[in-house]
């Protein structure tokens, strides 16, 4: 098969560039491994609810998108809808597993058949079938994971980087949070005993440095007590109580701190269900031991679809586990065992998957290494970049990467605590959009000519936190299209486009690509707000 524009991902962005080249005049190819359109705001996340100044969003995002709604089986439709009455050719259930380059140049990719499972759970390997081939003019890697950009041989990052590597504050190994006077070790009092399960070992590095993790993913999900729509959640097949002791230590810290009853099961349901964000229930950063497992991302990141498939898998396991805990542990108070055991998934919401969404949410993975790393200095708008493609505006959102045991320097006592959380600025950051240039969605022109990577764009682990929203996501996909059309017509390398040409062009379309308005918001205290954590 053959097209003038590949894109890679069936993701809000990816449908967007697709979309955008088709009305540009290209020939347009979209390849989605899985079977559903619109990624994450077709899994829970709704198209404005990461947006907390929707003037500062232009183009198709803030025409069509928006415009969505907030019911995920109506957005996934509208999405399908939408790709196939502009007659895009979308090849679904389709991995990527090689890449054929000419010099610079991606020429072709090899995709093969990986369906997923009846939950949603992507293939652990692409099955024996038909493979089919796709060459193109220019690509856009529009997935959450980067896998084009990886497989053509693009350089990229993954973990957290230093301090002293972008000159960024918040950077690296972070303040321990959720610090609590638990005994981390399976025997109390005995280090040689090992630690519990879902406890990692702490590497030691100080505050600061690098290393390899990176923040936690999770499931935005729909319970019901609604028998009509109720989806059972059963517990794993080799499920064990011993895999929940932390939990159990954690109840009874909570029951002996709690202030009341009421203090109690608030606390309790920050384990589970978790927060209560628009409607799905999300993580819940304040609490030590929340409804998705921590320390394990890092692993997702660069890993292949053997390892991806079981982490996914993992993050089921682990809340239908936390689920049958909660709900028959004697320990646990009976008011709250009842209260769980209730519960049941949404299968109205995600009717296709047992009521389990069809998209673990990614919230970073690869990150290009491109002609541009956006920093913190661009996210707290210290930059000027003549080449904006669009803007971004959220604080620095970074959730849990680890779970260790720590002593506490005052006291010396031994508890667990989770690394990594940082909400910076609360969902308004600075209050000011940023600029993201075109060359931060670029690679380097030596690393390849006819690459556009609008989603794992080339930032630093705090500018992503702070840049990974979906309607920047679909802003810069928007551009990324313009971009490769432009690429073609006047037979360059994407990096050697006409950008003024390009700026001229977005912003007839409609985009916003300079900020001129004062912010209707202010920065907040840093607590996440209803409606806006992403």
């Amino acid at each position: 098969m053959r097209a003038d524009i590949c894109v890679y991902g069936g993701t809000p962005a990816g449908c967007v560039a697709a979309i955008t080249a088709h009305q540009e005049g290209a020939s347009v190819i979209l390849v989605e491994p899985g079977r559903w359109l619109g990624g994450m705001l077709g899994s829970g996340i709704k198209p404005l609810q990461d947006c907390p100044v929707p003037e500062a969003v232009g183009g198709l995002t803030s025409d069509v998108i928006f415009r969505f709604g907030n019911h995920p089986p109506d957005i996934v439709r509208k999405f399908h809808e939408w790709v196939a009455e502009a007659g895009i050719t979308v090849i679904f259930e389709h991995r990527i597993v090689a890449v054929t380059r000419n010099g610079d140049h991606i020429d072709t990719i090899h995709v093969a058949p990986a369906p997923p499972d009846a939950w949603g759970v992507p293939a652990p390997a692409a099955e024996s079938g038909e493979p089919c081939d796709i060459s193109a003019s220019v690509f856009v890697d529009a997935s959450y994971e980067g896998d084009l950009m990886a497989l053509a041989g693009v350089p990229y990052r993954t973990g957290r980087e230093s301090r002293q590597a972008f000159g960024e504050t918040p950077a690296g190994v972070g303040q321990i949070t959720n610090w609590t006077p638990i005994d981390p070790y399976v025997v109390p009092g005995d280090s040689t005993s090992k630690l519990l399960p879902l406890i990692d070992d702490d590497h030691g590095l100080p505050i600061g440095s690098a290393d390899g993790y990176t923040q936690a993913y999770n499931f935005r999900f729909y319970l019901t007590t609604d028998i009509r729509n109720k989806a059972e959640i059963t517990a794993p097949d080799d499920y064990s109580p011993d895999t929940f002791e932390l939990v159990r230590r954690y109840v009874e810290h909570i029951k002996s701190v709690s202030r009341s009853s009421g203090d109690q099961l608030d606390r309790l349901r920050d384990i589970f269900p978790g927060w209560l964000n628009s409607g799905e229930y999300n993580y819940q950063r304040a609490s030590l031991v929340t409804n998705a497992p921590v320390g394990v991302s890092h692993d997702y990141q660069d890993g292949d679809w053997n390892v991806r498939s079981r982490i996914w898998r993992y993050h089921i396991d682990y809340l239908r586990g936390l689920h049958h805990f909660l709900s028959t542990h004697p320990e646990v108070p009976g008011e709250f065992r009842q209260e769980t055991a209730a519960y049941g998934l949404d299968a109205s919401v995600f009717p296709e998957t047992g009521g389990w969404p069809h998209q673990l949410y990614v919230r970073v993975s690869r990150r290009l290494k491109g002609e541009y790393t956006l920093t913190h200095a661009d996210v707290l708008n210290q930059t000027e970049p003549s080449d904006a493609i669009g803007l971004a505006l959220f604080g620095v959102d970074v959730y849990p990467a680890r779970r260790i045991a720590h002593r506490d320097p005052e006291t010396a006592r031994l508890g667990v605590a989770t690394e990594g959380d940082m909400f910076i600025g609360g969902h308004m950051g600075t209050g000011q959009p940023y600029p993201v240039p075109y060359r931060a969605i670029t690679p380097r022109k030596s690393d390849c000519e006819n690459l556009l990577v609008p989603v794992c764009l080339s930032a630093t682990h705090i500018a992503y936190a702070a840049t990974r929203m979906e309607p920047v996501f679909c802003v810069l996909a928007e551009s990324a299209a313009v971009a490769a059309t432009l690429s073609l017509r006047d037979h360059v390398a994407v990096q050697d486009i006409d950008i003024e040409q390009l700026r001229k062009r977005i912003a007839e379309r409609g985009q916003i690509i300079t900020w001129s308005q004062p912010s209707k918001g202010a920065p907040s205290d840093g607590a996440p707000k209803p409606g806006f954590s992403s």
